[in-house]
């Protein structure tokens, strides 16, 4: 029996979260960097998981530890018994938003490649970090350019009735209101994709 359409469950009394002796900051001097959030949002073959791959690579070669939450591979596992329902990407982003909390809280910088069409589901994981934690980017492309970039033919297949639910043809994809960056993936180059996002970082001084 599926337990996501009502997320909001009353928790079990008896679970009592433990206080760590090692802490976040503990790590992060470890680390020798901030941890931090940085979720990448767009339409469907926008570029969101080559530009956080791009950006990953960038940061591991500056000495940042690092994770990139691909919206494919985590449905391979974590949220493989999920479909694509209103109900069930919701959940999909739950899951995720604990996950990524999780690992700010392990000192890394966690960067994730969601569709995350829905401005409440961005909204639900920013409102689980702490202030400042959470770095929203815009992959922004038309979908027309989405459409002739995509290599498995989503898109055909969901104008033809094959695949319900698709982002940006048969369910809407609510753009951000405020991101702390937009990057035009249908302009920019993957390298200039990732300069702005890192000089970003080190303008605001995420990292150093």
């Amino acid at each position: 029996m599926k337990i996501f359409k009502n997320s909001s469950f009353e928790k079990n009394p008896n679970i009592v979260w433990h206080k760590t002796a090692i802490t976040r900051r503990h790590r992060e001097l470890l680390n020798r960097h901030k941890s931090f959030a940085v979720w990448f949002t767009g339409l469907p073959s926008s570029g969101k998981s080559t530009l956080a791959h791009a950006v990953e690579e960038n940061l591991y070669q500056m000495g940042c530890r690092t994770f990139v939450f691909d919206g494919d591979n985590v449905r391979h596992g974590l949220c493989s018994d999920l479909g694509f329902s209103h109900s069930e990407r919701n959940e999909n982003i739950r899951r995720i938003g604990e996950m990524v909390k999780l690992f700010v809280d392990a000192g890394i910088i966690a960067l994730t490649a969601f569709v995350s069409p829905f401005r409440s589901d961005r909204r639900r994981v920013k409102s689980l970090l702490n202030e400042g934690d959470f770095i929203e980017i815009y992959c922004k492309c038309p979908v027309g350019i989405c459409e002739q970039r995509d290599p498995k033919e989503h898109y055909r297949r969901a104008r033809e009735g094959e695949i319900k639910d698709f982002t940006g043809i048969s369910s809407p994809y609510e753009k951000p209101e405020h991101p702390d960056l937009v990057v035009d993936t249908s302009i920019l180059s993957i390298e200039q994709g990732v300069d702005k996002v890192i000089g970003m970082l080190l303008d605001k001084k995420f990292i150093y």
